[in-house]
């Protein structure tokens, strides 16, 4: 199986190129190929059975979560061969009460599982005013920022850190939680167990409206936001010799 991002010109031709090369009924059946960007591969893990394996050939620019190509001949050879490991590697469930009830009045609720990270995000001009909660601790009352980052590890180097909290390796199993642009208090990021069970409460859900966002999918204006360990890994293929501490150098803290 075969996912191509069509609207990256480098994505099809790697395709095209590949398909000369390799007989498709070699590769196990559990095997799904995805050619593109990081952002193809949260799509395609949003879009097809979880249980499958996925190996991703980056076409885009950093690809931290794709293998990178050397030469078509080099990834025919490494496939062809079996020549990679599985890593299974943990997402995040979020599970949202939208603002808006349905046409029978009763509460909607959402739920996604993410594999870099879910965030809780400002709609209008105004900051959000946020009640956080972990573990059933309420951390802060009222927290004034434009929103809340809960990543995974390996998502870590997305949002999170760029909002600024640490970088943390792939395979160490934890949640990280950073406000963005936070104004009062200046609550500092923070590195949780796995395990954490994160809240987040817009304090006037109607005036200051937020949204939930997990792997880019966003949600309608929320009300009460819970995000915690899916219990469901995905499963991640890389050639062998894929190195998680090597490349979280040379892709993210040196680029």
């Amino acid at each position: 199986m075969m996912r191509v991002d069509p609207q990256n010109p480098r994505a099809v031709d790697l395709a095209r190129r590949l398909e000369r090369l390799l007989d498709p009924t070699s590769l196990p059946q559990d095997l799904c190929l995805v050619l593109g960007g990081d952002g193809m591969m949260l799509r395609t893990l949003r879009d097809l059975d979880p249980r499958l394996v996925f190996l991703g050939l980056n076409c885009g620019r950093v690809g931290f979560l794709m293998n990178d190509v050397t030469t078509v001949e080099d990834v025919a050879v490494r496939l062809t061969g079996g020549l990679w490991d599985v890593h299974t590697l943990p997402r995040l469930r979020l599970s949202a009460l939208l603002l808006e009830e349905d046409a029978q009045g009763e509460p909607r609720r959402v739920q996604a599982t993410a594999l870099n990270d879910v965030y809780v995000e400002r709609t209008t001009s105004q900051t959000c005013h946020l009640r956080l909660w972990i573990d059933g601790i309420a951390v802060v009352e009222r927290l004034v920022c434009d929103g809340i980052v809960v990543a995974t590890a390996l998502g870590s180097t997305a949002y999170s850190m760029s909002a600024g909290g640490p970088a943390c390796h792939a395979g160490v199993p934890s949640l990280h939680v950073t406000p963005i642009c936070a104004f009062s208090p200046r609550l500092p990021p923070m590195s949780l167990p796995l395990s954490t069970r994160v809240r987040i409460e817009p304090l006037h859900p109607r005036r200051r409206r937020v949204r939930a966002v997990a792997d880019g999918l966003g949600t309608p204006p929320v009300v009460d936001i819970e995000v915690e360990d899916a219990a469901s890994d995905a499963r991640i293929a890389f050639f062998t010799g894929h190195d998680f501490t090597a490349t979280l150098f040379r892709k993210v803290l040196r680029a």
